[in-house]
């Protein structure tokens, strides 16, 4: 095969940077992809992780982290659950990116939490729902009497279970907690953290972008993590997989939305918790934002002030504190 007709076969047939790039010849490439990190000891925080999975066939996993025990958190002394969805706009990232383990790692050590990490599959080679198939089963799984982890049944909390995400992962938990409020299997949630969730919708809301470049890549982005929604009129960008609606079917007692100030995301999450609270859902919703950074910011720069304050926040959150 020469030169040219080489390049002709693996020429570029979509792109949709920063995330995903796929070429004519079937081959995927991730614009982001970072290197995975291992689970084990963390010698900074004292958590210990490993990796197990749920389902071969899939390649469903969970990375679990187990907290040191301490004086407020003995190693007799039972801990909240929070089961945790990564994000990546359902594209990029996994369980073990650095990015994710390290930030796990330090959760689980601060809020003293047994944490759930999901490895779910991801587009555009599995477009939703696949990732929220995975991510039921993940919960079910962590969930499940007796439990089905030495380490959730010694020292998991199962009447104190959280769920909590970033991006993409804030959209997951979302669901997956309207499903448990549908009454699917027997799970049974405290409460949902949803830090800059990924939902969008065909009309802007509030001070959302009105630019036409910026709204047709989030709608592309979108008909690639879920094409079946495509068919739509509307491109599928009013899917109640990304514009929620029936809120007051969420199956939790507690909510926290977390938005950034300078996040193109920000306006959604907004109006996702302000329709919340005239759904009629009977719990408690607390709104934060956070002046003069972007998008998923506590995750880019984990050492700033801002991100320290974010991360109190949401140990406050499972902690049960205001």
């Amino acid at each position: 095969m020469d030169t040219d007709t080489a390049a002709a076969k693996e020429a570029v047939q979509y792109e949709l940077s920063p995330f995903v790039r796929v070429y004519t010849t079937g081959r995927i490439e991730r614009i982001l992809e970072t290197d995975v990190l291992p689970p084990g000891l963390d010698p900074d925080t004292g958590v210990v992780s490993k990796d197990v999975t749920l389902r071969p066939d899939t390649g469903l996993s969970v990375r679990l982290y187990l907290p040191p025990a301490t004086a407020a958190a003995a190693a007799d002394k039972k801990i909240p659950v929070l089961v945790y969805y990564h994000g990546g706009g359902f594209v990029i990232e996994t369980a073990a990116s650095p990015t994710y383990h390290n930030y796990l790692n330090s959760l689980a050590a601060k809020a003293g939490v047994l944490a759930v990490s999901v490895d779910y599959r991801r587009a555009p080679e599995h477009p939703l729902p696949a990732a929220y198939e995975d991510s039921w089963a993940a919960l079910e799984w962590a969930t499940s009497e007796p439990p089905a982890d030495p380490w959730l049944a010694d020292r998991g909390d199962l009447r104190r279970v959280f769920l909590a995400g970033d991006s993409a992962g804030a959209n997951i938990a979302h669901h997956m907690a309207m499903r448990a409020g549908a009454g699917a299997g027997s799970v049974r949630l405290e409460g949902i953290a949803l830090v800059h969730p990924y939902f969008w919708g065909k009309e802007p809301v509030g001070s959302e972008t009105r630019d036409a470049p910026a709204r047709a890549f989030a709608g592309a982005l979108w008909r690639v993590v879920c094409p079946s929604s495509s068919s739509n009129d509307d491109g599928g960008e009013d899917d109640p997989m990304i514009n929620p609606v029936g809120l007051e079917g969420l199956g939790c007692g507690r909510v926290l939305v977390s938005v950034a100030a300078e996040d193109t995301l920000r306006e959604r999450g907004v109006d996702y918790y302000e329709r919340l609270r005239r759904s009629g859902w009977g719990g408690t919703a607390e709104l934060t934002e956070v002046e003069g950074v972007g998008h998923v910011f506590h995750l880019q720069d984990a050492k700033s002030d801002k991100a320290a304050a974010e991360m109190e926040r949401m140990v406050a959150f499972l902690n049960g504190k205001d």
